[in-house]
């Protein structure tokens, strides 16, 4: 376990700068009628809406964009369940290099197909059966790429802490902020941004019910493996944390919340219906999250990061349906 803070707020602010007209300063969300409902100001920041539909174009950008020109002239690898996918394949077309993705065969077809379409070349494992990592790595060293991991790297977490960074400029300072946790990525960066603003918010991470991976290793106090979670909530599919995350998530992360993925499906249905927003499963557990009264009583003023909105309009009425 690393005993020095991977990044910093500074780290951050440097990744905003460098994201500065490349990725969208997306909008926050405000709706009385989710006040209302959970009994707080809540403040959406809408990641859904993010250049390749979600938060990742953050950290893979300001981590493909610090590579040298001889290591772009190689091209990029990364592994992803979808979302980082995409963002690697933009950020290496944005960059003028190319980008090999290894892939889930389950990966819906939609996060597939937009991978293929900025320009990256997919390659399938079986996450039952094999570690993608180790595929991805030993993929890497075969063709002479340079790997860009989805969470487990300081540039990725500090890219990805600039949604929070920018929701806290806007809307200055939170009691508590609800996020969402897969790797672990997306919350170390959030977490760093808002302690390192506003040393006493709330920083709540929240995770399906059959991944609680990160909530057993903050309980344990040591990084704890779970068998590969079968969710709705597949961007947040994660067995155990990332070593550089949970060095920073055991320090920041004040709580995890646990909802199930009936409660997911609520919410991506009524982010649908009543702020007319699209979310993709895994965006939608920290609305879910509160929602479902998982965060305990809720502050005075708590933002929540809608991490993702990539789903095709098959798969968005399938669930929707199951839940009916």
């Amino acid at each position: 376990m690393t005993t020095t803070p991977p990044i910093t707020l500074d780290d951050i602010r440097d990744a905003a700068a460098r994201l500065r007209g490349v990725a969208h300063r997306t909008p926050v969300l405000r709706s009385r009628t989710l006040d209302a409902r959970v009994g707080a100001e809540v403040f959406l920041k809408c990641e859904n809406v993010q250049r390749i539909g979600a938060f990742k174009f953050r950290g893979a950008y300001n981590a493909a964009s610090r590579l040298t020109p001889e290591q772009l002239s190689r091209g990029i690898a990364a592994y992803s369940s979808g979302n980082h996918a995409q963002a690697v394949a933009l950020s290496a077309r944005e960059l003028g290099t190319t980008a090999v993705i290894v892939m889930p065969e389950d990966t819906p077809r939609s996060k597939m197909a937009a991978t293929v379409g900025y320009g990256a070349q997919i390659v399938t494992y079986d996450r039952y059966t094999e570690n993608r990592a180790d595929v991805a790595e030993a993929l890497a060293a075969e063709r002479g790429l340079v790997l860009v991991p989805p969470y487990e790297h300081p540039h990725v977490m500090a890219g990805q802490g600039t949604a929070a960074l920018e929701l806290l400029e806007e809307v200055g300072e939170l009691d508590a902020l609800v996020v969402p946790v897969g790797g672990g990525g997306l919350i170390a960066g959030s977490a760093t941004a808002a302690k390192g603003l506003y040393p006493g918010v709330k920083v709540i991470g929240v995770e399906p019910e059959a991944g609680d991976d990160t909530r057993r290793s903050l309980a344990a106090g040591r990084r704890v493996s779970i068998r590969v979670p079968r969710t709705i909530a597949d961007g947040q599919a994660a067995e155990t944390p990332g070593e550089l995350t949970f060095s920073v998530n055991r320090r920041l992360v004040d709580a995890i919340a646990l909802v199930s993925d009936d409660e997911i499906r609520d919410a991506m249905r009524f982010a649908f219906e009543r702020l007319k927003t699209v979310l993709e499963p895994s965006g939608a557990t920290g609305l879910a999250a509160l929602l479902a009264g998982r965060t305990d009583a809720p502050p005075r003023r708590v933002g929540v990061i809608l991490s993702g909105g990539n789903i095709d309009t098959v798969r968005f009425a399938h669930l929707l349906g199951e839940g009916a």
